[in-house]
């Protein structure tokens, strides 16, 4: 044990308490929620996935003012009017810009993850939302269209680096136990976000051709809410251990996270993690991708977020009860099921009064299936399957995806609906059924188990181990065989000991 164990096992017994609790009682507590941690969900999505939802949705209602912004602008400028298929390309640059920024974004976030933490990507990334709402809110006043488009592409940044930063902060600020449910909150916010674009774009509220330049003013509101509560809050216990070597931040985040002084076992498990990968370095997009250990993760991680980004938005709270793997594959079977009963009412729509009311129906229940199961899983995922020195990489691959897949939906559908028509949601009927297949027969259930019991689980069909585990696990039974009896003065208690041979061992 080096001295940095050392000191870490000291402050791990420092933080037990006289009178422990029995075990019922510490299980029924480790699922509590904390005020730290339910203010940490809901600051960080309001300022982050919030405003992803949000920008999503902003664009629909002030569609025709923005058009006849456009074409003002440019009979000013040029003394005609513009030419419609150039009037549809802009508007299709203004919509689409803000997946190419989402990409950028997301290619962003390992590089001022390394330097700032998850806490502090987050509240750097409001600058870009603030500059993009004053660039949008003032483009009708200065006479200039590219403003707009300009701040769509920089909005499109600050949700790449959200939808990455944020997951990885939830994910490892929460215990185990609650990490589904917790997650879950970047996908009810982007749902929220989305609803509201809607709602403030009636005519009866900022839908107007005088006020429509307000929709995209109040993206400052989330952003500043979250840069004046988010730094009361700590950092996340993992990052200040593992890659800042902070063992007394670690256990005080612990401590606020938690909402309990005892938090040994916390500090256990991410000790062993540390020990694990102790001389590794972050990993790089391509050195992930080329890691046989982590082969099916990674591919696991690309189909859920294409399937994620191709079918719509937002998921429940069942997560914690039912699971990640039966929500994937039972949400995205029911919703290519009424996908398909879609296509029938919308073929036969004229064949009776009460068929259209059922493609009504149709509708609310593949946004419930989605809302059931897929929609908030994939951030979550991508945050379980990997370690430490993986996990921004993967990230990066993810947002990659989904910003593509977003891109590509609002490029292709509206051709894919022209050829197709009632027929183009059987595309969607087919992603949702392949995905469910594939999740059927490759995911394992990720429920309350640790990012190595998850390792472990996909070892078998890597056909590969980490490289670093067994070689950390050898080196463990050698110091033990060599140390039959060591100095309890200068280890962990005996507690400890066992639940780090555990955590260690089980990573074999």
């Amino acid at each position: 044990m080096d001295a940095r164990e050392l000191t870490l096992a000291s402050l791990i017994r420092d933080t037990s308490c006289p009178g422990e609790l029995p075990v019922g009682h510490q299980l029924r507590r480790k699922k509590d929620w904390s005020w730290s941690l339910v203010v940490a969900a809901l600051v960080g999505a309001f300022g982050s996935s919030f405003l992803y939802g949000y920008n999503l949705s902003v664009v629909n209602a002030p569609t025709p003012y923005i058009k006849a912004f456009y074409n003002e602008t440019w009979y000013r400028r040029h003394g005609h009017p513009i030419d419609p298929d150039t009037l549809t390309l802009l508007w299709s640059v203004t919509v689409s810009i803000f997946a190419i920024g989402g990409l950028v974004g997301t290619l962003m976030v390992k590089i001022i993850g390394k330097f700032l933490g998850r806490k502090y990507t987050l509240l750097v990334n409001n600058g870009f939302a603030v500059s993009a709402a004053l660039l949008m809110a003032c483009s009708l006043r200065a006479g200039t269209f590219e403003l707009l488009i300009v701040g769509r592409f920089i909005m499109g940044v600050d949700g790449g680096i959200a939808l990455s930063a944020l997951p990885m902060y939830l994910n490892e600020i929460s215990p185990k136990q609650i990490r589904g449910s917790l997650g879950q909150v970047t996908a009810i916010f982007i749902c929220i976000g989305v609803f509201t674009g809607q709602l403030l774009g009636l005519p009866e509220l900022l839908g107007k051709e005088s006020t429509w330049p307000y929709l995209f003013g109040v993206i400052v509101v989330p952003a500043l809410v979250q840069l004046a509560s988010l730094p009361f809050l700590p950092e996340s216990p993992r990052y200040l251990l593992l890659e800042k070597h902070d063992e007394a931040g670690a256990m005080k985040a612990f401590q606020t996270f938690l909402g309990k002084a005892d938090v040994s076992q916390e500090l256990e498990e991410v000790l062993a993690e540390s020990r694990v990968q102790r001389n590794l370095r972050l990993m790089s997009v391509l050195e992930l991708l080329r890691a046989h250990f982590v082969r099916w993760q990674v591919i696991t991680v690309v189909i859920t977020m294409a399937s994620y980004q191709l079918c719509g938005l937002n998921a429940g709270l069942v997560i914690e009860r039912l699971g990640r793997r039966p929500l994937l594959i039972g949400g995205f079977g029911l919703m290519a099921l009424f996908f398909g009963t879609l296509t029938v009412t919308l073929t036969l729509q004229d064949q009776a009064p009460w068929v259209p009311y059922l493609s009504i129906v149709c509708i609310l229940a593949i946004i419930a299936s989605f809302c059931s199961g897929p929609g908030g899983i994939p951030f979550i995922l991508t945050g379980e399957f990997f370690q430490q020195s993986e996990r921004p990489a993967a990230f990066i691959i993810a947002g990659t995806v989904n910003w593509l897949s977003n891109f590509a939906v609002g490029l292709l559908f509206p051709f894919i609906q022209k050829s197709l028509d009632s027929y183009c949601f059987l595309v969607f009927a087919a992603v949702c059924i392949t995905g469910a297949i594939y999740f059927y027969f490759v995911l394992p259930e990720t429920k309350n188990r640790t990012h190595a019991e998850i390792s472990q689980a996909f070892a078998k069909r890597n056909k590969a181990h980490p490289p670093e585990m067994k070689t950390d696990s050898a080196m463990a039974e050698e110091k033990a065989n060599s140390q039959p009896e060591p100095d309890p003065s200068s280890t962990l208690d005996s507690h400890g000991q066992n639940q780090m041979s555990k955590c260690v061992f089980s990573l074999q």
